[in-house]
């Protein structure tokens, strides 16, 4: 396991000042003992307990680090130690949650993302709400002296893209990969393109050939692939740092695929889930069982290639427990959803199976991916938005509907993770008292 050093100093907020507190201050760095790559499950042992209060600085780790190992891997020990595998060995080899002796590797590659954790947040009981406030994100730095003071991260266009099977330039279907340069030092902090390649056949350390990007944590060998010049010319996109999952672990037998998100948060590829935000969890087992990874530099709404950039982050965050008893007549009474707050908005997050676990059965994790439908998931967001309007601010049900229509935005958040996404976003200043 990890070092879990307790701060000697007070959490940093979002300006970097200190703010003195009693509540303790936690760092979980990433690394090969405090990860689990591909899934959830209850089962786990936590890699850090906390009290309701206390907050932790938390190291996110990108699983596409490997599509190009010089600027997201290379003398970053905490990163190497994570993806270390060689025909001998393999240092985190449960990867996914499918069978352990699968022929494309162990795992199958059935999840696929790099969650730190999972933190136990004691006392923490089935039918609470967990708070997760979001204080402050930043790049994590490239370790290799070629590119001292840069960040990197990459876009992937991959087979489970939403275009995938509708390209319309040869060859086709293709998987391409874009590395970013992320700087944060500009006025406006932004992220450019370096290069892009196509996605050739790959051989794993174990021998196995990977045709598309099918498992997780397959480094790429710079000599197989031929690099695009220029990409992106004279675009830097404003970066948008968020957690692209950050969920807790659910009440189901067994491992948990990390790709579909549900009631309990997970995959949701929320873009505005950023530094200053709140999220509102549901608590399904016994102290909690956070994790979080799969960051993003900046996403749009749909994440419709397959990915965001996926960077690998820094997140200071803090835990505020609210227990059962004590959220009748609150706003996050009867929440059994992920609700997201902005200083500005509340945004609920509405998905294809709301609980899709429960909702398709025993074949659950598998008829997930051919049962996505967005029409179900816009169906799931304007019920949760018409509920969060009555529970939440007291309206009627009349007054709910009218009020959806003129005043509430409705988005795409993503359709790449299986359970699609779409969102309600409600502006609080329209609620003048």
């Amino acid at each position: 396991m990890g070092k879990i050093v307790p701060s000697t100093t007070g959490p940093a907020n979002a300006s970097g000042k200190e703010n003195p507190s009693s509540s303790a201050h936690y760092l979980l760095p990433a690394n090969k003992d405090t990860v689990h790559w591909g899934y959830w499950s209850r089962d786990l042992p936590p890699a850090l307990t906390v009290q309701s209060g206390d907050y932790i600085t938390v190291e996110t780790i990108s699983h596409h680090a490997g599509d190009d190992y010089d600027r997201m891997i290379k003398g970053d020990d905490g990163i190497e130690s994570i993806f270390h595998w060689t025909s001998r060995e393999k240092n985190v080899e449960r990867r996914g949650s499918g069978s352990m002796d699968a022929q494309i590797g162990h795992g199958e590659g059935l999840g696929v993302h790099i969650l730190t954790g999972p933190i136990a947040v004691s006392g923490a009981r089935p039918g609470d709400i967990l708070e997760v406030r979001l204080l402050k994100l930043w790049p994590r730095p490239c370790a290799n002296p070629k590119y001292p003071g840069k960040t990197y991260g990459c876009n992937a266009a991959a087979w489970w893209g939403y275009l995938y099977n509708n390209q319309i330039e040869s060859p086709k279907p293709r998987e391409v990969i874009t590395i970013y340069e992320v700087d944060s030092s500009m006025n406006i902090p932004s992220a450019r393109a370096v290069y892009s390649y196509r996605w050739t056949p790959s051989t794993d350390p174990f021998g196995v050939v990977h045709k598309i990007m099918d498992y997780p944590g397959v480094v790429r060998d710079p000599n197989t692939i031929q690099e695009i010049k220029p990409v992106h010319e004279n675009v830097h996109v404003p970066l948008k740092m968020h957690p692209g999952t950050l969920g807790l672990a659910a009440d189901a037998d067994g491992l948990v695929n990390s790709i579909p998100p549900s009631y309990i948060g997970g995959n949701m590829d929320q873009c505005r889930l950023g530094e200053g935000t709140k999220l509102y969890l549901p608590v399904a087992v016994k102290d909690a069982l956070l994790s979080m990874g799969d960051s993003h530099a900046v996403q749009g709404d749909s994440e419709l290639a397959g990915t965001a950039i996926e960077m690998s982050i820094t997140v200071l965050l803090q835990v505020i427990l609210h227990p059962q008893n004590s959220l009748r007549g609150t706003s996050l009474q009867n929440l059994d959803y992920p609700l997201v707050e902005t200083p500005d908005e509340y945004i609920v997050q509405g998905f294809t199976y709301p609980n899709y676990l429960a909702d398709l059965g025993k074949n659950a994790q598998s008829e997930i991916f051919q049962k996505s439908s967005l029409d179900l998931a816009f169906k799931d967001a304007v019920n949760k938005m018409r509920r969060f309007m009555m529970t939440a601010k007291g309206l009627t049900e009349d007054e709910s509907i009218t009020l959806m229509s003129i005043a509430a935005d409705f988005g795409v958040t993503q359709v790449a993770n299986g359970n699609w996404g779409m969102h309600g976003i409600l502006k609080k200043g329209i609620f003048v008292n």
